[in-house]
C-alpha cells in the first residue's frame, strides 16, 4: 500500500521543481561519505547557524531558560550551542534514514526492548515518540522490525512532500502508508487494522484539541490525541527513544513497556501524565530535542507571552 504523497507525478518535472530537484540531489550526494565524516559535515552545519542570530535561535535559548532555570547562564549557553551542533547533524541524519542501503543503515542502530513490541502484536500501535533531532533516524530504525506507518506534514513544494514520503517508509519491513498529519480518519483506520504508528504529541498545536500542563512546570498547552487514539481503537501506547551516541558509535533505540492502565478516561490525567514521559525521554538527551519549536506558544488566560519575539513579516505578491 502506498499514499498519494509517495505517488510520482509527471508534474513533478515541471521546471518550477528544477531547483529543488538539485538540491536534493547534492544532498543525496553528500550523505555517500562515511557517518564520521557526516557527523563532521553536521557540526559545521550546526556551529554556522549557532553563529547567526536567528528566530529558532532565540526560541530554542528561551525553551532552555524556561525548563532548566537551575542552569547557570554558561551552562544554558553551553547546551544551546550544542543543541544547534545536533541540529546541524540531524540534516545528515535526513539523508542517512531516507536514502542509505538498509544493510548500511543497519549498521548503526542498537535496538533495545523488541520484546515489547511483540507483546502487543496483532493490536494496533501507537509508538510514543517525541521530536527528538534524531526523529527520522528513530522512525528509519523502528520500521525495521515492524512494519509501520508514518506521518508527514505537508509543504508547500509537491517535490518535498514526494521524497520524504518515500523517505520515510523506505527503510520498512513491509509495505506501509503515511498519512498527513491532520488525516485523522485515516490514522484512526489504521490502528484499528492492527497497524504500528508513529505519534508525537510533545508541540504546541493550541487548545483546539488540547489542555493546558505541566511541561518542565510551565503551563503548556498539551494534545490529547493519544488517550482519545488509544482510546477509540483500542491500540497499545508504546513509549520509544532514540539517542545518538557518542562518537560515531551510531544510536539507540529503545522500546518501553506498553502503557498500563492508559487512558483512564481523564484528559487531564492522562496528558499529565504523557508529558511527565516525554520529560524523562528529554533528559536522557537534553541537548539533542528540539528546542527550536514554540512548547509555549500559547499561553491560560492573562498570562505573558514566554518568547516576546518580533511579527514576523508577511510577504506582499505583487500583482501582475
Amino acid at each position: 500500500m502506498s499514499s498519494k504523497a509517495t505517488q510520482f507525478k509527471a508534474a513533478l518535472l515541471h521546471p518550477r521543481y528544477w531547483l529543488t530537484w538539485f538540491g536534493f540531489g547534492v544532498w543525496r550526494l553528500v550523505t555517500v561519505f562515511p557517518f564520521p565524516v557526516l557527523l563532521v559535515f553536521g557540526r559545521a552545519v550546526g556551529l554556522v547557524f549557532y553563529a547567526i542570530p536567528s528566530r529558532r535561535k532565540t526560541i530554542a535559548q528561551r525553551n532552555i531558560e524556561i525548563c532548566f532555570p537551575d542552569l547557570s547562564g554558561a551552562q544554558q549557553r553551553t547546551m544551546l550551542r550544542n543543541n544547534f551542533i545536533s541540529t546541524g547533524i540531524a540534516v545528515m541524519e535526513v539523508g542517512i534514514s531516507w536514502w542509505w542501503s538498509k544493510k548500511r543503515f543497519q549498521k548503526l542502530i542498537h535496538i533495545e526492548g523488541q520484546e515489547n513490541l511483540d507483546a502487543v502484536k496483532g493490536r494496533g500501535i501507537m509508538l510514543l515518540g517525541i521530536h527528538f533531532t534524531t526523529l527520522e533516524i528513530g522512525a528509519a530504525a523502528v520500521s525495521t522490525v515492524v512494519e509501520m506507518d508514518g506521518m508527514y506534514r505537508a509543504h508547500g513544494n509537491a517535490v518535498y512532500d514526494f521524497l520524504q514520503a518515500r523517505g520515510r517508509l523506505d527503510k520498512g519491513v513491509g509495505s506501509g502508508v503515511v498519512y498527513e498529519r491532520r488525516d485523522v480518519r485515516g490514522t484512526m483506520k489504521a490502528l484499528k487494522r492492527g497497524r504500528a504508528l508513529w505519534y508525537g504529541p510533545d508541540q504546541d498545536y493550541g487548545l483546539n484539541q488540547g489542555l493546558f500542563v505541566p511541561f518542565f512546570n510551565v503551563q503548556a498547552a498539551t494534545v490529547y490525541a493519544t488517550a482519545r487514539f488509544a482510546e477509540k481503537t483500542g491500540a497499545a501506547v508504546v513509549p520509544f527513544s532514540h539517542i545518538r551516541l557518542p562518537g560515531s558509535q551510531g544510536y539507540k533505540i529503545t522500546l518501553y513497556p506498553p502503557l498500563k492502565d492508559f487512558p483512564v478516561g481523564d484528559d487531564l490525567v492522562d496528558i499529565t501524565r504523557i508529558n511527565k514521559i516525554v520529560e524523562e525521554f528529554i533528559m536522557l538527551q537534553p541537548d539533542q530535542y528540539l528546542w527550536v519549536h514554540r512548547r509555549f506558544k500559547n499561553r491560560p488566560e492573562g498570562e505573558p507571552d514566554l518568547y516576546n519575539l518580533p511579527a514576523k513579516k508577511k510577504r506582499h505578491s505583487k500583482s501582475v
